[in-house]
Parts: structure tokens; sequence; C-alpha cells
């Protein structure tokens, strides 16, 4: 396997670390979700996305920032014995993730306005 294809979670670690790092220093340590007025956003379904099915439009449904933020914080509450669930907890991390790439666009700043 070549090391253009290989994944390594400490490399990602890093850059999550870098990423968040800037999203901090560019939006400050909390951001108010209500307040941004695009709670909700389109989501593909994982087995559509990567399945490369012919019509994804099946595997389209509505997510939810803030809902994205509640199942985080009930992981962060999570008994120790009861850890992640990594298919469902990675994709609200996701959402999170995608709503920070979302506000630092041009046009977002404009639609905040």
């Amino acid at each position: 396997m070549t090391e253009m294809h290989m994944l390594r979670v400490e490399e990602l670690r890093q850059v999550c670390v870098l990423l968040l790092d800037a999203a901090q220093k560019r939006f400050g340590a909390e951001i108010d979700v209500s307040r941004l007025g695009v709670d909700h956003y389109w989501n593909v379904d994982l087995r559509s996305a990567f399945g490369m099915v012919e019509d994804p439009a099946s595997g389209i449904d509505v997510g939810q920032s803030s809902d994205d933020l509640a199942e985080l914080r009930a992981l962060m509450r999570r008994p120790a014995g009861d850890g992640p669930v990594l298919w469902h907890d990675l994709q609200h991390l996701a959402g999170v993730l995608r709503l920070l790439a979302y506000l630092d666009l041009p046009a977002a700043e404009a639609d905040e306005s």
C-alpha cells in the first residue's frame, strides 16, 4: 500500500488539533449555534455515500447541528463501559466539523448579517 493511501490515526489526530486550533482562533472558544440560522443541513447516508449507488437521492436525509452537539455531549457523559459507537458518533462529529467549514466560507459571512 502506498503512503498516500495509508490512514494514520495519529496524523488525523494532529490535523484535528491543528484545524480546531485554527477554528478557535477564527471563531472564538464558543460559537452560539442557535444564532447562526443554519441548524439543519443535507446529509448523505453512509451506505449511499460510500456504496456509490447510482441514485443517491434515497440516501439523502436532514442532519441537525444542535442534535450533533447534543449527541457529542452525551458521548462525553457515557459511562466508561459504554464507549463510542464509531459509525454513529463520528457522523455527529462530522456534522459539527462541516458546520465549522461552512462558517468559514466567504458566502457564509454574508448570510449571517
